[in-house]
């Protein structure tokens, strides 16, 4: 992916993104994103892109064999393209009884190329965290407790949002939806046109006397664009 997409890419605020799938492909109405909310570590972050890294931890009970910490950074480090964006699944039955991002681990990731993570995890250390890194989190926990990493690279389910090992990411503080590299030019072109027609109404919003009327004519008007 060149510079050039990418930046435009990013220019566009997660939901935006999503408005362009389901046009494109009306299936995508259903899937792909998450359908359960997130807490954002990083309000104020602008939008994510990249390719997502897999994982499963838990953090209930003590790990029951080695924990393969130096195997699990080098495929955050070398498992795919740059940049990568964390998707982790909490298997515990009470997901995020321990948090495995804090202010080490969101250093340690950045540092590695990963902007951030989605995970149905907690996280703390909120205000240590690398301030770069994006947090997308089923809550905010101060243990770490047990926690430690299943295995990666395999699919994982995040808040509904079934994603693979590799695939492309956008993310911001509303969520995380996945992107397929085949979409990218007319999720561009259908995102520059949807864009269009909602400032249409909202400018036709913000004029005295609105009204039903005013909404006709800016329907008719979106109808034009083409």
């Amino acid at each position: 992916m060149n510079e050039a997409i990418r930046q435009a890419l990013i220019a566009l605020d997660t939901p935006t993104i999503c408005n362009a799938l389901e046009v494109i492909d009306p299936s995508r109405r259903g899937q792909g994103f998450n359908v359960r909310p997130f807490i954002c570590g990083q309000p104020s972050l602008p939008p994510i892109l990249g390719y997502a890294r897999t994982a499963r931890i838990r953090a209930q009970h003590p790990p029951t064999t080695r924990v393969d910490n130096l195997g699990y950074y080098q495929y955050i480090a070398e498992g795919g393209p740059l940049p990568s964006i964390a998707v982790i699944e909490d298997i515990d039955p009470t997901p995020g009884f321990g948090a495995l991002w804090g202010e080490v681990n969101t250093h340690v990731h950045f540092g590695l190329g990963c902007l951030g993570v989605v995970t149905n995890g907690s996280i703390r250390d909120l205000p240590d965290a690398q301030p770069n890194f994006q947090m997308l989190a089923g809550m905010v926990n101060p243990s770490h407790a047990f926690v430690h990493v299943v295995d990666w690279g395999t699919p994982v389910t995040v808040h509904g949002m079934e994603v693979n090992d590799r695939q492309l990411i956008h993310a911001d503080q509303h969520g995380a939806v996945v992107l397929p590299e085949a979409a990218i030019d007319d999720v561009l072109t259908e995102a520059a046109r949807i864009q269009k027609r909602e400032r249409v109404l909202i400018e036709a919003a913000q004029q005295p006397g609105f009204d039903l009327d005013a909404i006709k004519a800016a329907y008719q008007t979106m109808s034009d664009i083409h």
